[in-house]
């Protein structure tokens, strides 16, 4: 989503507990950390993304017109994330965001679950990482440095579910222990090559708890880690 910047793809207390075993990273002992005393009406970060079924997120020069998104699996989205408290994403995530959807819905042609979705994308605050901007609109806060402490006071100070965008941010995340959820929507085609979802230094043990088959093909398949 070049400057190093969290996420460049396109979305607290440090008391620790026994680190968990969802992820660690390859070749090492590391695990994750998570903080202690966690408030039980905090909601939790997740992570929809589509995939192809060789596990790419695009394609190797960035495409992802191979996404199957018809009305059917929109309005799906549309349903999970007006129930958020906030948009996390990095900056090119975000600038591609906003350069699209705070005006979608004046379109005529943009109906249903697009111009739906324009009006939930302009009411969710948002939030995103950036160490070059400064400032920017659309009920949007820029946060200039990614720490795992200020994701854990973030979560807290939301305290409702945060949908997470970009995938190089959400490497970031992995990393760190911080998704709490993966919804992963599978869509039928075999690119072969491309850019993966998940980064080759993390492994994820995960426990699946719900799967669904869309009209077109696509198949969700929503993990919580084991």
């Amino acid at each position: 989503m070049p400057e190093q910047e969290p996420d460049n793809s396109t979305n607290r207390p440090t008391g620790r507990k026994e680190p968990p075993k969802a992820v660690r990273r390859r070749g090492t002992s590391y695990r994750a950390s998570i903080v202690a005393g966690m408030s039980e009406t905090t909601g939790k970060i997740f992570l929809m993304m589509s995939v192809s079924l060789d596990g790419f997120f695009e394609g190797p020069d960035r495409e992802i017109g191979w996404h199957r998104v018809d009305e059917e699996v929109h309005a799906h989205f549309n349903e999970r994330l007006s129930e958020v408290a906030a948009f996390v994403d990095g900056r090119v995530t975000y600038e591609l965001m906003a350069d699209y959807w705070p005006t979608a819905d004046a379109d005529p042609a943009n109906a249903g679950p697009t111009a739906e979705f324009a009006k939930i994308w302009r009411e969710v605050p948002k939030y995103v990482y950036s160490r070059t901007m400064e400032s920017a609109a659309w009920n949007t806060t820029v946060i200039p440095e990614f720490s795992p402490e200020g994701v854990r006071e973030l979560k807290e100070r939301v305290g409702g579910d945060i949908a997470l965008g970009g995938a190089d941010l959400a490497a970031h995340f992995m990393r760190h222990g911080l998704v709490d959820e993966y919804s992963l929507y599978v869509n039928p085609v075999v690119l072969g090559r491309g850019r993966p979802l998940f980064p080759g230094d993390v492994e994820l043990d995960l426990r699946l708890v719900e799967t669904r088959t869309f009209g077109n093909g696509v198949v969700l398949l929503r993990y919580l880690p084991g």
